[in-house]
């Protein structure tokens, strides 16, 4: 078993899994990361750690996933869930966006409902189902969920992230009130419109720092929400935003 902390990162191929996976790296984790893609894997040898390819819509390899990190580290302290875009925003009509401009919501096929379901929401609840069991004898850890602004401030331009991660805030406070007392922590961080989002002057102005956030901000944010350091946070939705969400 090794003596650094261990994390798992998915998603962890690009962007802000990326950006989490090299904040982890250079904080002293161990790490195991998984992407659909073979970038994870290219990314998990630069950085001494182990990759997969897979999905985390599917469960087996979810499974595989913390079953190799446990074969190879002995330990599992932190999991950072992270996933891709839901499947249906106004993203897919331009490369920006009029803010004002309304989702068709009651034309989103079923299907799409069911697959952000399985993106945003059950990843989280699968995974869970395979860690607890080893944070709890551990005696703790430490998950991050990446969520979006939308969970707090639900806007008709992300139908289904607003209406979905909703729904993992309530799982995610859920989970934080009945593993508490294990040492179990759990959080969600919310960002908003990234250095990989199409930053037109609509976007920008909507923006009160006026500017796209960087992967960094994130990843450090994450870093510092399983770190020791945020040891009395958990069920918490942490806003990385750069002041664009109104609610108080």
């Amino acid at each position: 078993m090794t003596d650094q902390p261990v994390a798992i990162v998915t998603a962890a191929g690009q962007g802000m899994g990326e950006a989490c996976a090299r904040e982890l790296a250079e904080r002293g984790y161990s790490l195991a990361l998984m992407s659909p893609s073979g970038a994870s894997t290219k990314l998990a040898a630069e950085l001494g750690g182990i990759g997969l390819d897979g999905s985390v819509t599917e469960t087996a390899d979810l499974e595989k996933l913390v079953t190799m990190t446990l074969d190879k580290y002995g330990r599992i302290d932190a999991v950072v869930n992270n996933t891709g875009h839901a499947p249906w925003s106004l993203r897919a009509s331009g490369p920006g966006f009029d803010p004002d401009v309304e989702a068709p919501l009651l034309d989103i096929p079923d299907a799409d409902w069911h697959n952000g379901l399985d993106l945003l929401v059950l990843n989280v609840v699968r995974m869970c189902r395979l860690v607890t069991p080893v944070m709890i004898e551990q005696g703790g850890g430490a998950l991050v969920n990446i969520s979006s602004f939308g969970a707090l401030e639900p806007r008709l331009i992300f139908p289904l992230s607003s209406s979905l991660r909703l729904a993992l805030s309530g799982f995610t406070k859920l989970y934080a009130d009945q593993n508490g007392k294990t040492g179990i922590r759990m959080n969600n961080v919310l960002p908003g419109f990234m250095e990989n989002w199409p930053m037109d002057d609509p976007v920008r102005r909507t923006i009160p720092l006026a500017r796209a956030g960087c992967m960094a901000e994130v990843a450090k944010t994450v870093a510092f929400l399983l770190s020791d350091d945020a040891g009395y946070v958990t069920g918490q939705n942490i806003l990385v935003d750069g002041g664009v969400n109104r609610g108080l």
